[in-house]
């Protein structure tokens, strides 16, 4: 599914992240623990240029342990980056993340004229403005479960040597991997209204008949035909009651509820990749980026051949 959502306001924020880099001293990237590469935001790379970077986890809660144990360990690999994974369920998590933070600059002494500055990032509804509220202790973010909350960037004071600046949440203008727009939608980080949910949640089971079969069937039954995950997706319709004209299963009705029910955690700790995946699924993006660069020139060459006949 090619996602291309991106509002005037977060085309906006792009730009206003870039003018203020030069003041930030350290990027802290808010990613989904369910999809810790799926919600990175390539652009970033363009725009932090050498900047530290902290990598921050949450709804680690929601995630399989294991495999947010092995995401932790990969972006932790560079120089100049640290990662940590939080969770509401465990307040304590948060607490962290500011050594983390000091840790970037040991030799910092308080004789400082003016706080550092640590500005905060991410993909939409990731959880950027509940991980502001723990860490400030206050609440100072506007919450909730719809993606695009934030409008604006705000600076706020942390400590006496650190400062947040709060920005807008920012998709890309298009996500390329096809398999991560659907990582995507099935998190809650596009809207609802953009996206089939039915498709979105057929996509979902692919992965989950397969990798946490277990989690699938103690929610909707042991006896859930998982071969398929349309007929799966049409058995959880039927029991759960989403039907429509004819006693059919309404599909879209049945996909909504399972997306919901992920998200809540009601299926169980699960995470949509895994770094072996990542690997895999770049080289497929970049075979058919450079197939359809190709088809593009061959076109060109074509037109511009026929204009010298």
């Amino acid at each position: 599914m090619a996602i291309q959502w991106f509002p005037g306001h977060m085309h906006k924020a792009r730009k206003e992240m870039a003018k203020v880099l030069p003041e930030i001293d350290v990027v802290l990237e808010v990613l989904d623990a369910r999809i810790p590469w799926s919600s990175e935001n390539p652009m970033l790379a363009e725009i932090s240029k050498e900047k530290p970077l902290l990598r921050v986890l949450t709804k680690a809660d929601l995630a399989d342990p294991e495999m947010t144990s092995q995401w932790l360990a990969v972006h932790s690999q560079s120089s100049g980056q640290d990662a940590i994974a939080v969770s509401t369920a465990n307040p304590q998590t948060y607490k962290e993340i500011l050594s983390r933070l000091i840790a970037f600059y040991p030799d910092d002494t308080t004789e400082r004229l003016k706080p550092r500055v640590a500005m905060v990032v991410g993909i939409p509804n990731v959880g950027k403005s509940t991980l502001i509220n723990k860490l400030t202790g206050r609440v100072i973010a506007k919450t909730g479960n719809e993606p695009a909350i934030t409008k604006r960037q705000q600076l706020i004071p942390l400590t006496e040597g650190w400062s947040l600046r709060d920005t807008p949440g920012v998709l890309w203008p298009k996500v390329d991997n096809e398999a991560s727009g659907f990582r995507l939608a099935a998190t809650g980080a596009v809207r609802d209204t953009a996206m089939d949910s039915a498709e979105v949640a057929t996509h979902l089971l692919d992965y989950l008949n397969e990798s946490y079969p277990n989690e699938v069937r103690g929610r909707y039954g042991e006896n859930l035909s998982i071969m398929q995950s349309v007929e799966t997706l049409e058995e959880i319709g039927r029991l759960r009651g989403c039907l429509g004209a004819g006693a059919l299963v309404d599909f879209d009705r049945a996909g909504r509820l399972l997306l919901q029910e992920y998200r809540q955690g009601l299926i169980g700790n699960i995470t949509l990749e895994t770094p072996q995946m990542r690997e895999r699924e770049l080289a497929e993006t970049e075979q058919r980026i450079a197939k359809i660069a190709a088809k593009r020139e061959q076109r060109r060459q074509a037109r511009k051949k026929s204009k010298r006949t």
